[in-house]
């Protein structure tokens, strides 16, 4: 196992302990000895091998061994045994948001609920609210998060889906049958989340590329085998489904089942005002419909926008929001592309809850491309997260500052930090040390469940702080897992625009946020952005192009993103703001 995997063993033994109502202080053991294996700057397996791992503050004697057996790949029979005695129904509610291990196990020893079924059927009749330290209002919660779940368990992220759909459809361009191949649906117009993957093929022969199809090895069912189309259903729940198409039919296809519905009604509409109705199969004309469907020799989706009179409307942009009266009247955008981002600034590193080292970092963002890095680690407040004090901020400094003395040929590093937004708006550590950085990111990374308009006057505050330079993750929604609080968005942008204060697009896949919806009509007030990845790793730099799928998504210029700039221009920008 990698030492992260480990990690989250530790972090299972410590939840699973937890609900069996095992001893606080071994429950905290393990999660404190997940917590400095994951933060440790030595070899783990040096440690091992010299016997030292016991030397790493937070790593007890009744954890080496457990990890050792880890380490080489061995099973673990504490871990197994925990497995088997607890009911898989419990770990299903864990899957619900706001319940953590604590109140599933009171709520199942106060009432015996084992399934989520059970647990909505305790909320309705009011058992749940009787529960001493819980009342109607976690009931009410408890129901929402169930209703979320469902709504969840029918959506993908963007980002998994994606590496899912990029080997299937390179497969089938590599058949012999095949002529063209793409992706649709959802994910062709970067959707944060998709639920399913749709894939478009002109071929010669329909049965092998649906052979083939159906008989690949991550398949786990066939849900339909048939002559025009197939769906296949994988191991984690994602169906996949394949049309195969006369070649003088791919691009209405690929064009149609790219959708949105919205953007299709659109252009159906507009086909209908020039004597045409517009389908999957092609163009016919309304004074000759007995004559059926035909390609009127076009070739792509370019031609077929061409036929209708308007510009070439990229995938992302087809969601029904004008962008065919963009198209007519010559102002669709120039969209971003990966490579015009010059560099990021939201980052950890391990000196907070990151997985790899500065200088590990910084190679890593020159591999990518990059001319510069910024590192932004948790501050105090987030103590779970290793967060750094006032004295830990200004040491990273400094050696942020020997780094890039040193020439050591890796990205240059901006000094920054992710500082707590508090409950009442102030910021997690002194004033003076945010003014030595090179830029501050704000976050709120607690108190979530405050009203609308207290947590809009906290971000707000947070804004006008003299130092704040970007505002971290504004809704705080992790896709598929948490809604995003309450927040007046209006107010907060326009609090962004005055303070000259930057919100960023935080690329991590699981956040994406701000959202695509927001920023066409926010950038046209003058709002600027960073993408930035939210990196915890070296791996997780590359989360910025989920980013960038955000930004072609809002219709965003890349002069209004602040990434977008040289390392002169960067450089430029802070000392001017400062």
């Amino acid at each position: 196992m990698t030492k992260a995997d480990i990690v989250s063993a530790l972090e299972e033994i410590a939840v699973l302990l937890e609900l069996r109502g095992e001893n606080p202080f071994k429950i905290r053991a393990y999660q404190t000895g997940a917590r400095a294996l994951e933060t440790m700057e030595e070899d783990l397996d040096a440690l091992l091998e010299a016997d030292e791992l016991g030397k790493v503050p937070g790593i007890g004697s009744a954890l080496i061994e457990k990890i050792a057996t880890l380490r080489t790949g061995g099973e673990l029979p504490f871990l197994e045994s925990l497995r088997d005695s607890v009911e898989p129904g419990l770990i299903e509610i864990l899957e619900i948001p706001g319940l953590g291990a604590k109140r599933v196990r009171k709520m199942h020893e106060a009432l015996g609920v084992d399934s989520i079924e059970a647990l909505q059927a305790a909320c309705e009749s009011g058992a749940v609210a009787g529960i001493k330290g819980f009342g109607a209002k976690t009931a009410e919660k408890i129901l929402s998060g169930i209703e979320q779940r469902a709504a969840y368990a029918k959506r993908h992220l963007w980002w998994q889906a994606d590496a899912v759909a990029r080997p299937i459809l390179e497969g089938l361009r590599s058949l012999p049958q095949v002529k063209r191949a793409e992706i649709a649906g959802s994910l062709r117009r970067l959707k944060e989340t998709v639920g399913d993957l749709d894939f478009v093929v002109a071929a010669s022969e329909v049965e092998p590329v649906m052979e083939w199809f159906v008989s690949q090895a991550a398949v786990e069912s066939v849900t339909a085998q048939g002559v025009t189309k197939s769906s296949v259903r994988f191991a984690g729940g994602l169906q996949a489904d394949l049309r195969v198409v006369p070649e003088e039919q791919f691009a209405f296809a690929l064009h149609h089942f790219t959708g949105s519905k919205e953007h299709n009604v659109a252009l159906r509409q507009r086909a209908l005002a020039r004597g045409y109705s517009l389908s999957e199969w092609g163009l016919t004309q309304k004074d000759d419909a007995e004559a059926g469907p035909t390609g009127h020799g076009i070739e792509n989706e370019a031609g077929l926008f061409e036929f209708l009179g308007l510009a070439e409307i990229p995938p992302e942009l087809r969601e029904g929001v004008g962008e065919l009266e963009a198209a007519e009247g010559g102002a669709l955008p120039d969209l971003l592309e990966p490579e015009m981002v010059k560099g990021v600034f939201h980052n950890h590193t391990d000196a907070s809850d990151g997985r790899d080292t500065l200088e590990a970092m910084a190679a890593a963002a020159k591999e990518l491309g990059f001319d510069y890095l910024g590192l932004a680690d948790h501050s105090k407040a987030s103590f779970q997260a290793n967060g750094l004090d006032d004295v830990r901020v200004l040491k990273q400094l400094e050696k942020v500052r020997a780094y890039n003395a040193s020439g050591s040929g890796g990205a240059h590093l901006f000094a920054g930090i992710e500082c707590d937004i508090l409950k009442d708006g102030s910021l997690d550590l002194e004033d003076a040390t945010l003014a030595a950085l090179d830029y501050v990111v704000v976050s709120v990374h607690s108190a979530f469940g405050i009203g609308e308009a207290e947590m809009t006057a906290r971000v707000i505050r947070a804004i006008e702080h003299p130092s704040t330079t970007i505002l971290g993750h504004p809704t705080g929604r992790l896709l598929l897992r948490r809604e995003a609080y309450a927040i007046d968005l209006a107010k907060v942008i326009d609090a962004a625009i005055a303070n000259g204060v930057i919100i960023e697009i935080n690329a991590n896949p699981q956040r994406l946020d701000l959202d695509w919806r927001m920023w066409r009509r926010a950038a046209e007030r003058g709002l600027h952005c960073a993408i930035n990845p939210d990196a915890h790793s070296t791996k997780g730099l590359e989360y910025y192009r989920a980013g960038v799928n955000i930004a072609r998504k809002g219709w965003l210029p890349a002069a209004q993103i602040l990434n977008c700039r040289d390392l002169a221009g960067v450089k430029r920008w802070l000392k001017e703001r400062r």
